[in-house]
């Protein structure tokens, strides 16, 4: 079931990219970016896949209350009376809405239909936020800043994905680069100040959370951004001045590397999402992560307090950490294929990891 819940959340965010991406494209002019053919069909599962797949804590629910009582009546009280069922009910109503819109107008063909379709998904965008975990802790704060950060993500990586996967050409790559880069520049700064906001809503204390699953699944999607970084800044500066000096040169494997990244930040943020926030959370050894038990060292103590005491492998793994750091940008400029800066990324991310549990006392 918990497997069943992660695919579909990191469904629902995969959906939401695609048409967020796709609209956002369809309102670029052409000789600003790649040519691009997203079948309508894939627009119209993706609508379909955000009402389906976003149902999914509400069966959960359902499951739970069901034989206590009739399935009619249950399903009734979930919809009309719990937040995540008032929220999933919007959703599928913007959801039926929105494929009918784009089942009977070409939404890529038109700017006035491609902006009716972003403020639709933008619609859709904010009931997810309505039924958050941080909303919950903190009713405005935590949804306004749930909504600004998945906002910014959506819109960043739906442009990448539908970018790398559905340009026919790697034509006007340099225009491309020329205002997606001061797009992804806000985006990322904008997800960075509402990931702090959410945490501060929902960890206690960040470093103390890493014992138990939540903590251990925040701690390594913030360690995937690292290498994330690394790919934004190799393709729009340094591929950048490659397309201006070699124009057969073709970007689109390193931006599908990126957005290959960045789905594995979409699943692990899934993850998060079918976990119990660690808010006021009292470590103990029932809820300590299998993962952290397998690496921690010491003794696993109640309420333990991290501490950090880094000895000799810790300060060598950190070491080759950045090593990795330093062969991600040197594969690009010694021309390897992307999916060996993409390798390399993931063995930075598995070191720096180790790097840190290996610190804690």
């Amino acid at each position: 079931m918990a497997l069943l819940g992660l695919l579909s959340q990191a469904l629902v965010y995969l959906c939401f990219a695609t048409i967020m991406g796709s609209f956002i494209l369809a309102m670029i002019p052409e000789a600003k970016r790649p040519t691009i053919e997203v079948p309508k069909s894939a627009l119209l599962a993706a609508t379909s896949g955000i009402a389906l797949f976003s149902f999914f804590p509400v069966f959960q629910i359902l499951l739970y209350l069901v034989p206590n009582s009739g399935f009619g009546e249950t399903l009734q009280s979930v919809l009309l009376t719990f937040e995540v069922g008032k929220a999933w009910l919007f959703t599928f109503i913007v959801s039926i809405i929105l494929l009918l819109f784009i089942s009977f107008f070409e939404v890529q063909a038109n700017k006035l239909y491609a902006s009716i379709g972003a403020a639709l998904t933008f619609l859709l965008i904010l009931s997810l936020g309505w039924s958050s975990h941080a909303s919950s802790y903190n009713q405005l704060l935590g949804f306004v800043s749930d909504t600004v950060h998945f906002t910014a993500v959506t819109v960043w990586v739906g442009i990448l994905i539908v970018i790398s996967w559905f340009s026919k050409n790697h034509q006007s790559w340099a225009n491309f680069l020329r205002w997606f880069t001061p797009v992804a520049l806000v985006c990322f700064a904008l997800t960075i100040v509402s990931g702090l906001l959410l945490m501060d809503i929902i960890v206690d204390d960040y470093t103390n959370s890493w014992p138990i699953s939540y903590g251990q699944t925040l701690l390594l999607k913030h360690l995937l951004i690292i290498p994330l970084i690394v790919f934004a800044a190799i393709n729009s500066l340094m591929i950048k001045k490659k397309v201006q000096i070699d124009e057969s040169f073709n970007p689109l494997p390193w931006v599908k590397a990126e957005s290959i990244l960045m789905l594995l930040i979409f699943s692990v943020t899934a993850a998060l999402g079918q976990q119990s926030p660690p808010r006021e959370t009292e470590i103990s050894s029932n809820n300590v992560s299998q993962l952290f038990r397998l690496v921690y060292q010491g003794q696993i103590q109640p309420n333990m307090q991290v501490q950090f005491a880094p000895n000799a492998t810790a300060i060598m793994l950190a070491v080759v950490t950045l090593l990795f750091l330093a062969l991600m940008i040197f594969s690009f400029i010694k021309k390897m294929p992307a999916i060996m800066t993409f390798v390399m990324g993931l063995f930075l991310v598995m070191s720096g990891y180790l790097s840190l549990m290996l610190s804690i006392q």
